[in-house]
């Protein structure tokens, strides 16, 4: 464990830390383990567009967020508890409060939650100088929850088991029309509902480049939220409309920003929704390697 007391910690007020919405561009159920989890196969796409937290270190040890969150309570924001575990487990003496600029809707889909987690993660790594590998916090990460580990190893991913078994892949960087129906999905509901497929054949990623792969939570969302259903039959006429993770949002991919968007303008007067372009490498880690490289303190 690296303790990080002796040494003045970065002062990460001033900078803006981007914790990005991912999609899945398919998911399939293979499987569950024994203490009820679902074993999955999915891609995570890496968005340029998300939130974006602020921190500004303690010496007091308190870790606070200032940011008003509905429906979220302080102690259960995963920002919260991620910066309360890595304190933790890296035996620093430092504090921090935390801001919280929210643009991704809660049961939205997007990752929202868990990115902010890893952002937060990654940041204090480097704000509170702890040391820890990217392979370790993602080990904390994946303790709140699946989807927190593609998010700090910060590259679009082959994801398997219940989503933490990773695989860098490069995909093609395209525009996506996300549209986000005015509902929140619950991802506990979806999984016990007792139509869902859950015995999907593995397929590889060979499979997925040519064409394999659905979302096998859709016909379950789509039929208990017909503001999802509408999402899709709104996109339908320009793209192929798919759901990412257990919804509630929707999306479509365009080879260039002029197409993607002439659809969201399109359909703007029925759904709320923006345009972001997928990357391969997270714009956190471009943040990250910005500090390190100015090594302002």
């Amino acid at each position: 464990m690296a303790d990080a007391s002796p040494i003045p910690p970065r002062d990460g007020a001033a900078i803006d830390w981007p914790a990005p919405a991912k999609l899945n561009l398919f998911l399939h159920i293979t499987g569950q383990r024994a203490d009820g989890y679902h074993l999955l196969q999915t891609v995570f796409q890496l968005l340029d567009h998300g939130d974006s937290l602020r921190f500004d270190v303690r010496a007091d040890g308190r870790i606070r967020r200032r940011s008003e969150l509905v429906g979220v309570p302080e102690d259960a924001d995963l920002v919260v508890r991620a910066a309360r575990a890595l304190q933790q487990l890296s035996g620093t003496k430092f504090g921090v409060d935390i801001w919280v600029d929210k643009r991704l809707p809660l049961g939205g889909g997007l990752g929202g939650g868990s990115s902010n987690a890893a952002t937060t993660l990654i940041a204090l790594n480097s704000l509170w100088n702890c040391g820890l590998s990217r392979g370790r916090l993602a080990e904390i990460g994946v303790a709140l929850g699946a989807d927190v580990p593609v998010f700090v190893h910060g590259h679009s991913a082959w994801g398997e088991g219940v989503g933490e078994s990773l695989t860098p892949v490069d995909l093609p960087e395209r525009w996506y029309v996300v549209l986000v129906p005015p509902v929140s999905v619950s991802t506990a509901e979806v999984f016990a509902a007792p139509e869902l497929m859950r015995h999907c054949e593995v397929i590889t990623i060979r499979d997925f480049l040519a064409g394999q792969g659905d979302n096998v939570c859709e016909p379950v969302v789509r039929a208990r939220f017909p503001e999802v259903d509408a999402a899709f039959k709104a996109l339908a006429p320009y793209a192929h409309a798919r759901m990412t993770g257990t919804g509630a949002a929707v999306f479509a991919a365009f080879d260039d920003e002029a197409q993607a968007e002439a659809a969201l303008e399109a359909v703007a007067g029925r759904h709320h929704g923006f345009i972001a372009r997928g990357c391969n490498r997270s714009p956190l880690l471009d943040t990250l390697d910005r500090v390190a490289a100015s090594g302002s303190r």
